[in-house]
Formats: C-alpha cells, sequence, structure tokens
C-alpha cells in the first residue's frame, strides 16, 4: 500500500510534535510498515527537523516542508527548509568520540539508520532527502 503526507509550517520546537504525530498516523494507516523501520525512519526524521528548527536562521522565520512518501520497498521523506545554507562538512560520517558530547550527533545518527541521507540547497531552499528500505 502507498501513500503520500504533506505537512507545512514554520520550523519551531511545537512542528516537531506535528512531526511525531504525522508519523504515528502513518504507522496505523500503514500497518503492513515493519515497527522497527517505522521507529528509526521517525528517529531519523526528528534529528534531522530538529536540526533546522535549533539551528535554522533567522531563528523562528525559517519555513518548511515535509513530503513522505510510503511506496511498497522503502520510506521516503524530503524536508526543505526557508533557512540559511548548511555549511557542510562531513556531516553524519561519524558519532563524536566524546561520549559527553551532545552536539553533532543528530546527523551521524540518521546516517547510520538511513540507506541513504542527502543533502542539496537550490534556489535559496535546503533540501534534505531522507530514504530507508523497508523490511
Amino acid at each position: 500500500m502507498t501513500g503520500d503526507y504533506l505537512l507545512e509550517g514554520l520550523a519551531v520546537p511545537e512542528t516537531l510534535n506535528l512531526l511525531h504525530d504525522l508519523l504515528e498516523r502513518v504507522g496505523h494507516e500503514h500497518p503492513d510498515i515493519d515497527g522497527g523501520d517505522l521507529m528509526l525512519f521517525e528517529t531519523a526524521v526528528i534529528e534531522v527537523a530538529g536540526n533546522v528548527v535549533e539551528h535554522g536562521r533567522p531563528q523562528g522565520a525559517v519555513s518548511w516542508t515535509f513530503q513522505l512518501r510510503v511506496l511498497p520497498e522503502r520510506l521516503e521523506a524530503r524536508l526543505s527548509d526557508s533557512g540559511e545554507e548548511y555549511p557542510g562538512g562531513t556531516w553524519g560520517l561519524e558519532m563524536p568520540t566524546d561520549p559527553l558530547q551532545e552536539d553533532g550527533r543528530g546527523l551521524a545518527l540518521a546516517t547510520a539508520v538511513l540507506d541513504d541521507l542527502e543533502y542539496e540547497r537550490t534556489d535559496s531552499v535546503n533540501h534534505w532527502t531522507m530514504i530507508r528500505t523497508r523490511a
């Protein structure tokens, strides 16, 4: 069974709850999705979205669009935001080595649980594409 979902708004902490609610709805509407797949996919989505909320500038004024496609073979999301360009670098490749360091884990965790995480910036918009193959 397939399905398309859309959520739009400002990248503020309250919208993270809306993302959680949307992914819970997806689980109810698609009981054929493996619970582990959905949980790990949600973890990655919330980590990426949380970074946009926390680091997006100008803070509180960044708008975003979250699109989710449920396909027979994968879960695919695209988060687009109007914030400043992500500086890039070696994001997501490794977890910080200091176990007490709190920053720098979100994208590394998302990379670990997704089959593909891509970032691109076009026309002053950041685009994050997240894909997890279904069990």
